[in-house]
C-alpha cells in the first residue's frame, strides 16, 4: 500500500461523463468509500445522493484517495484538470482510462512520474451499461507490481487484461479494438441506409448481418496463421475476386441513390493490391499492403 488510506475501500472518480458516473456507481455498490470531482458539479449530484462524497476542488479530490480513476475525454483534458493541482499527486496512483493514442499514454505516465505518481494506462471494451460486469475486460499497461497491488480495485468495473509494462500498450490494444469497432459498425449502417433504399427495414435485414458477423471468427482463425506465415495464396478467395464483388456493391449503391464513398473507398484499396501484382493472392495480402503505408 502506497499511503494510510485503505485502499480497498476507497476510490476518487474524476470526470463525470456517462463512463465515470458509471463507474463511480460501481464502487457505491460494491461498498467503496466514493469521491467525484467533475468540472460541471451538477453531474454528481445523483452520485452524492447515493452517497458519494463531492469534491470542492481538484485538490481535493486527489487528496481524498490513492488510487484516483480519471475518466475524461483525452490526455489533453488530464492535463487541463490536473496541471493546477499538481502538487497535489505525490503518492497518488492514477488510472488513466481516457482515451489517447500510445504516444500521448507513454507521455502521460512519464509526466505523472515527474509529479510524483503512479500511472496505469486502461483501455475500456465496454460501453457504460457494462461497467460493474466482469463479462467485459480492461486492458491495463504500466508497472506489473502496480497493476498487481491495485487489481482487486480495478476488477470492481470490469475484468482486467494486463497487457505488459509499456504505458502505451494498453492505449494501443484499444485503438486496435476501436479500428475494427468503428469500421464495422459505419458499414452496418451503410448497409441499412442500402437495403432502406430499397424498402427493406433496419429489423428485417439486422438478423442476417448479425450472422454474418458472427461467422466472422471463423475466417479469423483460419487467416491469422496464414497471415503470420507470410502465406497468401488464392487458393481460398482472390483479390481478383474481391475487386469483382466489390464492384458489384458500389453499383449497386449507387442504383439505389445511396452515397458510395465508404465500399468505394474499400474497392479502391482493393485494386490497390490487384495493381501492386497481387490480383490472383488472397484478399490477406492486403495486410501487407496496408503495411507499406499510404498510396502514393
Amino acid at each position: 500500500m502506497l499511503g494510510e488510506i485503505s485502499v480497498s475501500t476507497s476510490v476518487t472518480v474524476i470526470g463525470l461523463g456517462p463512463m465515470g458516473r458509471a463507474m463511480a456507481g460501481a464502487y457505491l455498490d460494491a461498498g467503496y468509500r466514493v469521491t467525484v470531482w467533475n468540472r460541471t458539479a451538477s453531474r454528481a449530484d445523483e452520485l452524492v445522493a447515493a452517497g458519494a462524497v463531492r469534491a470542492a476542488t481538484v485538490e481535493e479530490a486527489l487528496a481524498a484517495n490513492e488510487v484516483v480513476l480519471l475518466s475524461l475525454t483525452d490526455y489533453d483534458a488530464m492535463y487541463a484538470v490536473l496541471e493546477s493541482a499538481t502538487a497535489a499527486l505525490e503518492g497518488r496512483v492514477l488510472v488513466n482510462l481516457s482515451s489517447d493514442t500510445p504516444g500521448r499514454a507513454r507521455e502521460g505516465a512519464a509526466w505523472a512520474a515527474k509529479h510524483g505518481a503512479h500511472h496505469l494506462t486502461g483501455g475500456v471494451q465496454t460501453p457504460p451499461s457494462g461497467i460493474g460486469s466482469q463479462e467485459f475486460d480492461t486492458f491495463y499497461s504500466g508497472p506489473r507490481d502496480l497493476f498487481e497491488q491495485y487489481e482487486d480495485v480495478l476488477k470492481v468495473i470490469t475484468g482486467t487484461d494486463y497487457r505488459g509494462a509499456d504505458p502505451g500498450l494498453a492505449a494501443l490494444y484499444y485503438q486496435l479494438q476501436m479500428d475494427l469497432f468503428w469500421t464495422t459498425l459505419t458499414a452496418w449502417l451503410h448497409m441499412l441506409a442500402l437495403a432502406d433504399a430499397n424498402g427493406i427495414r433496419a429489423s428485417e435485414i439486422t438478423p442476417y448481418a448479425a450472422g454474418t458477423l458472427g461467422g466472422m471468427g471463423q475466417f479469423l482463425d483460419f487467416y491469422t496463421p496464414r497471415i503470420e506465415a507470410g502465406r497468401h495464396s488464392g487458393d481460398v478467395e482472390r483479390i481478383s475476386m474481391a475487386v469483382a464483388s466489390l464492384d458489384h456493391v458500389v453499383h449497386t449503391t449507387r442504383d439505389s441513390g445511396v452515397d458510395p464513398a465508404l465500399p468505394a473507398a474499400v474497392l479502391e484499396t482493393f485494386r490497390r493490391g490487384a495493381a501492386e501484382g497481387f490480383e490472383e493472392d488472397s484478399l490477406t495480402r492486403l495486410f501487407e499492403v496496408f503495411g507499406r503505408g499510404a498510396a502514393a
